[in-house]
């Protein structure tokens, strides 16, 4: 088998999970008569201490102790315990985290969990999860691993000691360096994932450290030393330092009487997914589209991602803005593939993504063309990331912001505007083609507008004038 010169190497509990791996662990050696029934006494409390601020003293402590604990612990029940996890632990890995092994993977760099949990119990979901090789911490087996000794029944048990390192902190650090130098691994060009500030010594000894999920120590820490910080549960560039991001903190305010300038009326909100990946395809008629779209998944508890344009992104103090809740830069006429790339692999990671086929906002007679036009992204994007397309028809948005407006309408409270928006029914595009899968969605689109939508009609020359941009070009 050939040498891999890097590898990436990653924390299991808040880092790759979500949360702590103790919960799932615990029930399965209940289950087996390994631990009293009941959870014992604070052990609720820790997990959720833990979840909440990351690894302290206290609960590393306990795991040291934890092979006391195992004495007389048969070493084949334990495993039996750590198969039947694999499915619950799975589960919990974090969706930005299997993206970013699967381009470690791609890249030909070696795969290496480094946990403090025990090995016996963790080896398998390394295994499902596709990884190379695993540093855990080991229990010693009574007479070195023969069916002698304390064993039970003659079974092979735990002594109550920990073979080697306990791999924490300095001693994970070490055993990783003892790892990449018997497996010709250049640190230097390698990677390390945790969440905790007492990896640090494993993040420093590697060219490229990334916090994951941070705890406050840690957070602070990287930021000084400019490591990039990152959470998989959300995309590249969406902070949530108290766990929560930003777009999820503002959905908790979508409310009706926050938009009094307009009367908002919303159908089919039940056909959005609650979880899991989709692409929310709108037609585009104003400014406040994306603000709609954004209530709309905010009422269904999701954040919404968006593929904004350069300017926009680029922006001072909007563009950190709107990077933070997970805008995806798109810099049209580049020819660059990032943003689509960025876009399915959010998708694949469950989340939601809206995305507008028409491009832009259609200008002058265009707006009123009852056959709406538009681009192959969308539908290239649900067949590379098999998500489910769900179309979206918007009318009204013009007439509480129009194009040729720099800010909305805020101040229109006597005769609001009424605004509609239709959610239509996921589907699958019927065919492989790109363009006709396209004329597929703009005609579902189509279907959700009302039925002035689809009458021809000459506008005026102020109608047309509000279609383009403030300065008339």
């Amino acid at each position: 088998m050939s040498m891999a010169d890097a590898a990436a190497f990653f924390d299991l509990d808040r880092t790759l999970l979500l949360g702590p791996s103790g919960p799932v662990i615990s029930d399965g050696l209940r289950r087996h008569g390994l631990l009293r029934p009941g959870p014992v006494r604070g052990e609720r409390l820790a997990f959720s201490l833990f979840n909440l601020f990351g690894e302290n003293l206290p609960s590393i402590l306990l795991s040291r102790q934890g092979s006391r604990a195992a004495k007389g612990w048969p070493v084949e029940t334990v495993r039996r315990v750590a198969a039947e996890i694999v499915g619950p632990l799975a589960e919990r890995v974090e969706p930005f985290a299997t993206e970013t092994i699967d381009e470690h993977r791609a890249a030909g760099r070696k795969l290496v969990l480094a946990t403090t949990t025990p090995f016996d119990l963790v080896a398998p979901l390394a295994e499902h999860l596709g990884f190379d090789d695993v540093l855990a911490t080991r229990f010693r087996v009574a007479g070195n691993g023969d069916r002698a000794g304390d064993g039970r029944n003659g079974e092979a048990v735990y002594d109550g000691t920990i073979d080697g390192e306990f791999m924490w902190s300095r001693g994970k650090a070490r055993s990783v360096a003892v790892w990449a130098r018997a497996n010709m691994v250049e640190l230097a060009d390698s990677y390390a994932y945790s969440d905790s500030i007492y990896d640090v010594p494993m993040l420093s000894s590697v060219g490229y450290p990334v916090a994951v999920n941070p705890d406050p120590r840690l957070l602070l820490y990287a930021t000084l030393r400019g490591w990039p910080r990152v959470w998989f549960n959300a995309p590249p560039g969406v902070a949530k330092p108290v766990g929560v991001e930003l777009q999820q903190l503002l959905g908790r305010l979508a409310r009706p009487e926050l938009l009094p300038w307009v009367e908002l009326e919303v159908n089919g909100a039940e056909h959005l997914p609650a979880n899991g990946g989709a692409l929310l395809a709108a037609n585009h008629r104003s400014y406040l589209d994306p603000a709609v779209l954004a209530y709309v998944a905010a009422n269904r508890g999701r954040p919404v991602r968006f593929l904004a344009k350069k300017e926009v992104t680029d922006a001072p103090i909007v563009g950190s803005f709107v990077r933070s809740l997970g805008a995806i830069r798109v810099d049209r006429g580049s020819g660059d593939a990032t943003p689509m790339v960025d876009a399915a692999r959010a998708l694949r990671a469950g989340e939601l993504l809206a995305i507008f086929p028409q491009g832009t906002i259609p200008r002058g007679q265009d707006f009123f063309e009852p056959r709406l036009e538009g681009r192959p992204g969308a539908a290239r994007l649900a067949m590379e990331s098999g998500a489910p397309i769900v179309p979206v028809g918007i009318w009204g948005t013009e007439r509480a912001w129009p194009r040729n407006s720099r800010l909305p309408y805020i101040m229109n409270l006597a005769d609001r505007p009424k605004v509609t928006v239709r959610v239509g029914r996921p589907y699958r595009p019927s065919t492989t083609d790109q363009v006709a899968a396209t004329e597929e969605l703009m005609a579902a689109i189509a279907e959700l507008l009302p039925e002035e939508a689809r009458r021809r009609r000459s506008p005026s020359q102020q109608e047309l004038a509000a279609t383009l941009p403030p300065d008339g070009r």
